[in-house]
């Protein structure tokens, strides 16, 4: 990196901050942590996201086997968590178990 100028400064700043900017964006499209995690799901559509029934929703619910959040006499579900729930649910290979071993 070659030395600058004084007058350079305003021009080095707005660089910067451009690519920073720019840096943050790309981090929020393929963070976990950004949107996703606060989008928040009503029963129905938890159901289509799952591909289970309403009813089916509830019983897990009520026996606590999915993460949900309850505010009066609804129940909401963070995507996130979901997928989070989904995923840990993963079954191993045989090979997966036989490299653990």
């Amino acid at each position: 990196m070659k030395p600058f100028t004084f007058d350079q400064i305003p021009i080095m700043m707005k660089t910067l901050y451009d690519k920073l900017e720019h840096l943050e964006k790309m981090i929020e499209r393929i963070s976990p942590t950004g949107k996703n995690q606060d989008e928040l799901l009503n029963i129905q559509e938890t159901s289509k996201l799952l591909n289970l029934s309403v009813s089916t929703i509830y019983s897990k619910a009520c026996k606590r086997e999915i993460p949900f959040n309850k505010r009066g006499k609804h129940i909401y579900f963070y995507k996130y968590e979901l997928m989070k729930w989904i995923k840990s649910g993963r079954v191993k290979t045989y090979l997966e178990i036989q490299n653990d071993i």
